[in-house]
C-alpha cells in the first residue's frame, strides 16, 4: 500500500518506524517546520523528519495545508492511505478525501474519552487506571471519527507522563500496523463513537500550580501527569519557584496547615488533605534537577515552611 505519513514528535516517530518496517511503501513524510532549540537556538528538525531523512524518505514541511496548498504534492505522490500521528495541523477536507482509503489517526486515548490536545496528561491527572490508543478514520471533527480498533494499556500507580507516553507509542505502532493490514485484506470495520465524550484541554500554567488543599492522591496524580514536562510547581517562602518532577503519596495525616513542610527525611514532606505528599526530585528556580536530600542539604527549606 502507498502510504503518506504525517507526524511530528517522538510518539509519531515510533509509529513511522513501525510502518517503515512493514512491506508497505511510504511515499512521503509530512511534518512541521524546523524550530530553534537549545541555548544557541539552533534550527532543529522534528523527530519524525530526522528519522525519515535517516531512512532516505522524502520529507515535506508545508507552512499551510489551506486553500489547496498541498494538492499538487498529493497528486504527485498518489497515496492510497494517509496515516496521521500528532502532526500538529488540522487537515482540510480535500486532504481527508484524497486517498482511496482516506486518512487514519492514532489518538492517545480510549475514544470518546479525552479527545483533544493533552489526552495522556489529563488521563493521569484524573487518576485513570487504564488508557490506550484509538486508531480511527478521520473526519472534519476533532477526534470524532469512527474507531477502527483500540490498543489498551494500564496506568500504574507511579507511572508519570513519560512512562505512559512510551507505552502508548508502542500501542499506537501496533494498532496502526494492524489497521493497515485490515485495509489490505478487506477485514476493516468501524465503530461509531458514543455521545459520552470528554475533552483533554491543552495544559496551561494554571494546571501546573500545586494546590495542597486537595486530596493527596490528586496532588500525586498532578505531579506525575506533568512530569517530565511541563512539570508541576509550587513556591517557597522567598517566592522562588520549586518544580517537582517525582513524588509519592503518604497516607499518614500530619498536624499543620495545608502546604506546610511537616518533615524532612530524604524527601520534602508537605501536608495535603488526607495525607502528605513527599517530594523526591525537584528543580529549584535557576538550578538543575536534583534529589530532595540535596536540596535539603543546601538549607533552602525547613520544617514549618509554608509552600504555595
Amino acid at each position: 500500500m502507498r502510504i503518506l505519513f504525517m507526524g511530528t514528535p517522538d510518539f509519531a516517530k515510533m509509529c513511522l518506524e513501525a510502518i517503515y518496517n512493514t512491506d508497505n511503501e511510504i511515499v512521503g513524510v509530512v511534518t512541521t517546520e524546523d524550530k530553534p532549540r537549545g541555548r544557541g537556538m539552533v534550527l532543529t528538525p522534528t523527530p519524525v523528519k530526522a528519522y525519515a531523512l535517516e531512512k532516505g524518505l522524502s520529507v515535506y514541511q508545508p507552512k499551510t495545508l489551506k486553500d489547496g496548498a498541498f494538492s499538487e504534492v498529493l497528486e504527485d505522490l498518489k497515496p492510497e492511505l494517509i496515516v496521521v500521528v500528532a502532526y500538529g495541523k488540522i487537515l482540510p477536507k480535500y486532504v481527508l478525501d484524497f486517498p482511496k482509503y482516506g486518512c487514519i489517526n492514532a489518538h492517545a486515548s480510549i475514544l470518546p474519552k479525552y479527545r483533544g490536545a493533552a489526552p495522556i496528561q489529563r488521563a493521569i491527572i484524573d487518576g485513570e487506571a487504564k488508557t490506550g490508543v484509538s486508531v480511527m478514520q478521520m473526519d472534519v471533527g476533532l477526534d470524532t471519527g469512527d474507531v477502527i480498533l483500540v490498543e489498551e494499556t494500564d496506568i500504574l500507580e507511579n507511572d508519570n507522563f513519560e512512562a505512559v507516553h512510551d507505552k502508548l507509542a508502542v500501542c499506537g505502532s501496533v494498532g496502526l500496523v494492524k489497521a493497515i493490514e485490515r485495509f489490505k485484506d478487506g477485514s476493516i470495520t468501524y465503530t461509531r463513537q458514543g455521545e459520552d465524550f470528554t475533552y483533554a484541554e491543552k495544559i496551561t500554567k494554571e494546571d501546573c500550580v500545586i494546590d495542597f488543599s486537595r486530596d493527596v492522591k490528586e496532588v500525586h496524580n498532578q505531579i506525575r501527569g506533568l512530569s517530565p514536562i511541563p512539570v508541576a510547581f509550587t513556591k517557597t517562602p522567598d517566592g522562588k519557584i520549586l518544580k517537582v518532577t517525582r513524588a509519592h503519596a503518604i497516607k499518614e495525616d500530619y498536624d499543620g496547615a495545608y502546604g506546610q513542610v511537616v518533615k524532612l527525611d530524604n524527601a520534602i514532606i508537605v501536608k495535603c488533605k488526607n495525607g502528605a505528599i513527599a517530594f523526591d526530585m525537584v528543580i529549584p528556580e535557576g538550578k538543575g534537577k536534583m534529589d530532595a536530600q540535596a536540596y535539603i542539604n543546601g538549607r533552602k527549606i525547613k520544617v514549618g515552611d509554608i509552600l504555595g
